[in-house]
């Protein structure tokens, strides 16, 4: 079942703009490693499950994964050969937008070889690039 919020106050959002880049959620907090956006973008619900599909296939029962990201934007779509005029269409799916900078999953309790092979296989299914980033030492 893909990610969506239990009930909105406007069901359908305007698509806005990307500016700027990510100032929270930047860094590794819960894992030991991170997959961090380069570019910004709409990430799908249905990505971020099955990013976390394939993650939890990958790491079986070592290691715990965090999802960092959560899909709230409404994004709409009109049906295909509906002619002008009709007004704004109904929502299709659900989205999280995300800023240069976004951690977008996190993993704890592995090795750094079998997390970086965990996140290259979620980065393939990724609508934004990426990239395989560390825990800073406090």
């Amino acid at each position: 079942m893909a990610l969506m919020p239990k009930r909105v106050k406007h069901r359908k959002s305007q698509r806005g703009r990307i500016k700027g880049n990510a100032t929270r959620g930047n860094h590794v907090v819960f894992g030991d490693f991170g997959l961090q956006t380069v570019q910004g973008g709409w990430v799908s619900a249905a990505t971020i499950e099955a990013g976390r599909i394939a993650a939890q296939q990958y790491l079986r029962a070592e290691g715990r994964l965090y999802i960092r990201i959560f899909p709230h934007k409404s994004v709409t779509s009109i049906p295909l050969e509906t002619r002008m005029g009709k007004g704004k269409g109904e929502p299709d799916f659900w989205a999280a937008v995300v800023r240069p900078g976004t951690v977008l999953y996190e993993i704890g309790g592995v090795t750094e070889a079998a997390a970086r092979l965990c996140f290259t296989r979620l980065a393939h299914k990724m609508p934004v690039k990426v990239r395989f980033i560390r825990r800073r030492a406090m």
